[in-house]
Order: C-alpha cells, then sequence, then structure tokens
C-alpha cells in the first residue's frame, strides 16, 4: 500500500505540469487564431456585432468608427482613415484602425453610447474612451501617437530636443524638464498624458537655455507651439503649485472660441473671459487680442477666450448678442449655463482699452456683476435658420389658417356651396401640409 501511494505522488507533479502546459498551449493557440482572423497590413477592418468583442481584445490599441451610410461627414473622414491607418501599423505599438455600422448594428452602437455619426472611440486593452481630436490623416496620427507614447520621454542631447519638440507636431502644448528630476513630473504627466507632451532634457548646452529663455535649473519649459507661446516654472515642485503651471498651460493665454478648443475650455474649472468682436480677423479685434493677452498673462486663474459675432453668430446670440448689440462686449462665463456681466464695464470703447479691461475684472472681482442664464436663439434667428422646405411649410399652414378664418368670417354673406368649397379647399392644404410636415429634411442629422 505504501508502495502505491509513492508512486501516485511521484506521478502526480509531471501531470499537474503536463495538464497545465496543454491549457496555456490552448490559450494561446486561441489567442493567435484571433490575432489571425485580422489583417494587420494597415487595412481599416471592417466589424460586424458577431467580430466586434474579438476584434477588441485581439489588439492592444485599436480606434474604431461607429458610421452610418447615409452620414456625409462619415463619407469625408473614411478617406482620412484610410491615409492614417498604414502610418498607424508602423509604429512600435501599433494602433489598428477599424469601422462598424453603428445603424445597422444598433445594439452595440447603443452598448458604447454612441448617439451621433461619426462617433470614434479607442480601445487600450479593451477600455474604451472617446476620441476627439482632429480628423484629418495627418493630425490624427500625431495625435493618436500619444496613447501609445512613453509618460515621459528622455532627451539625452541637444537634437534630441528638437526632434522632440518637431516630432510633437503642434496640436498640444509641450513640457520639458531641464534639469529634472523624472519623479517630480511622472504622476502629472500620467494624469495629464492625453491633453500634453512630457518629457525630461538630461543633458543639453547652454544654446537651449537662450532658445528655451531660462537661467537656471531645474526648470519646467512649456511650450505652445500652434500659439508660439511658451513659459518658465522655477519651482517650487511640490504642492498645488506645480500642477497649476502645467494645467494653466493647457490653454493658449488667448483663446480663439471654436467648434475645436470649447471642447478644452470646458474641460477647464476655470471661469472664462470673454470678449466678443465683431470680426476676429478685424484689425481693431487683432490689436484688443495683444491687449487682452497682457490681461491674460496678469491672471492666470479665468481663462481669457475671444469670438467673433461674423464667425459664430449662433454662439454668440446665447449671451443675448446680436448684430444690432454694440461690440466689443465682455463678460465672464462659467463655461455652462450661467455668465455674469460687470455693471457699467459691459462694452469696450475704443480708447485705452487697457483700462477698461482692468475696470471690468475689477469689478468682477469685487462682485459688482448680474448674474444671467444662457439662452436659446432669438425668433428672428429660428427665423433664419428655417431657410429650407419647412419655410414652405409654414407659409403653406399660415396661409391656411387665414384663409379658414377669412371663410368662417364671411360664413353670413357666402352662399353656402362657395362655403363648403372654402373649407374643403382649407382643410386641403392643411391635411396637406400637415402629411408633408410628418418628416422633414434633416430630421436626421449627423
Amino acid at each position: 500500500m505504501t508502495t502505491t501511494e509513492n508512486a501516485r505522488r511521484r506521478l502526480l507533479p509531471p501531470l499537474i505540469s503536463v495538464c497545465a502546459s496543454l491549457w496555456w498551449l490552448s490559450i494561446v493557440t486561441s489567442v493567435a487564431a484571433t490575432s489571425d482572423e485580422f489583417p494587420r497590413d494597415g487595412t481599416v477592418i471592417e466589424l460586424d456585432d458577431k467580430n466586434f468583442d474579438r476584434a477588441i481584445s485581439a489588439f492592444d490599441h485599436i480606434l474604431v468608427d461607429f458610421y452610418a451610410p447615409w452620414c456625409g461627414h462619415c463619407k469625408r473622414l473614411a478617406p482620412e482613415l484610410d491615409a492614417a491607418a498604414p502610418v498607424l501599423a508602423q509604429l512600435n505599438e501599433p494602433i489598428v484602425i477599424a469601422k462598424i455600422n453603428a445603424d445597422k448594428y444598433r445594439k452595440l452602437a447603443s452598448k458604447y453610447d454612441i448617439d451621433g455619426f461619426p462617433t470614434m472611440k479607442v480601445f487600450m486593452h479593451g477600455v474604451p474612451m472617446e476620441y476627439t481630436g482632429p480628423r484629418k490623416a495627418d493630425s490624427l496620427v500625431l495625435f493618436l501617437k500619444k496613447f501609445v507614447a512613453p509618460d515621459v520621454s528622455f532627451l539625452e542631447s541637444d537634437n534630441a530636443v528638437r526632434n522632440f519638440v518637431q516630432m510633437t507636431g503642434t496640436d498640444f502644448p509641450l513640457f520639458i524638464g531641464f534639469g529634472l528630476d523624472e519623479s517630480v513630473i511622472l504622476e502629472l504627466a500620467r494624469k495629464y498624458k492625453r491633453k500634453a507632451w512630457f518629457s525630461i532634457a538630461k543633458d543639453f548646452s547652454e544654446e537651449m537655455m537662450v532658445a528655451y529663455d531660462f537661467d537656471k535649473v531645474p526648470a519646467l519649459v512649456s511650450l505652445h507651439p500652434k500659439y508660439n507661446e511658451q513659459g518658465v516654472f522655477y519651482g517650487p515642485f511640490e504642492g498645488e503649485f506645480l500642477e497649476d503651471f502645467i494645467r494653466q498651460n493647457q490653454l493658449p493665454l488667448i483663446v480663439p472660441i471654436n467648434f475645436q478648443t470649447l471642447k478644452l475650455v470646458n474641460d477647464d474649472e476655470r471661469k472664462i473671459v470673454l470678449t466678443v468682436v465683431e470680426d476676429e480677423l478685424d484689425e481693431n479685434s487683432l490689436k484688443l487680442v495683444k491687449t487682452l493677452r497682457s490681461a491674460a498673462n496678469a491672471n492666470r486663474d479665468l481663462i481669457f477666450g475671444y469670438v467673433g459675432l461674423k464667425q459664430w453668430g449662433d454662439f454668440v446670440d446665447s449671451f443675448d448678442i446680436s448684430k444690432s448689440s454694440k461690440l466689443p462686449k465682455l463678460l465672464v462665463w462659467d463655461g455652462n449655463e450661467e455668465y455674469h456681466v460687470v455693471v457699467g464695464s459691459e462694452t469696450l470703447d475704443d480708447d485705452d482699452q487697457g483700462s477698461q479691461i482692468s475696470r471690468f475684472l475689477e469689478g468682477y472681482r469685487e462682485g459688482r456683476t448680474l448674474k444671467k442664464k444662457i439662452g436659446g436663439p432669438s425668433f428672428i434667428g429660428f427665423i433664419n435658420s428655417l431657410i429650407d422646405i419647412r419655410t414652405v411649410y409654414l407659409i403653406v399652414f399660415i396661409v391656411a389658417v387665414l384663409m379658414a378664418v377669412r371663410s368662417f368670417s364671411q360664413s353670413e354673406d357666402t352662399p353656402p356651396t362657395q362655403q363648403d368649397h372654402a373649407v374643403e379647399g382649407t382643410e386641403a392644404s392643411i391635411s396637406e401640409t400637415e402629411s408633408s410636415r410628418s418628416y422633414q429634411p434633416g430630421d436626421k442629422e449627423d
């Protein structure tokens, strides 16, 4: 009996090892089979509801375009994705691009909260995150590179610094720590990775110090190539001081408000000093922007932005500003539903605008303000927005109602047969109008 038990004990470890090896081999084989199911040559992969989950698990990084065949924006995006896909496939950590007809596979679209087309989501190790970056191929590639880039890049020479600045492009701010220990910014680099590039310059010359305008180390230099702005932070590299510098330098000193920057502004917790001008490209407006830059530099706890009535009238209209309003106009917006106007400093004159801006900021900080709510489009704006077939429907309906009113008002003097014909005509017009209004072109928008 003892001999038999000893034999069993000797056989047990090898048996367990064999079973474990077979189990692991089955997993590896399964993963390999799943990976081989999808091409890795840089083509955009067409997915459906049956292979979607397998695709998400097969790739560490995959960008999925949820599209609809009838969507015009989707059709314009498709060639950009086709151009970007082979470039992203060649990265050291490849990013695959795939697409799925979300209008057809609505259950899957609902699972990922797709409420408009096109919507793109990046799946990193199976975890989805909405893509809100640029949609042109070159910019899209630069944007997506950030998802697979290291949290902090190490630059060992002047050339490495130059190459890093050139490689990162102009869509994001850069932070370069000269003579700074990696541990100081590593946590914040991870936190703000999707909004900025971070690097540590280990070896650099005095030429770099002159080029980036700092005279001692350690120093953290912020660059915003798109707006030709830079700043320097000498510390203290602890507590909230360092994060405040990084957070405040995510945006340029003066932000042009448009579709691209509005989300960045809304993501920031600071209030927005918004200047509304007639035309943001006008010479006087450009001079005003330079004046605002000085105020913005001295008031880093606020975001300073500007927008032109000519460029974005619908947005400006929300602040009860129209073509008849006196401009430029200043206000402080919370980024959501409320804004404040400073009593006595609502508008700017042509003379000494710097002093007027200072008085506006002083009035705001002292609380000499009126709080207002963001409004919807004006009635005139609504009427102007109906420059399509809906206008015809509206006019037909109004005419039909007027005909009915007139018909009833003349009923005592009108022979019954004529009245009946008038009413029948009116009812026919109303019926036709209501029928045609049941579906409107543009009801289903991109």
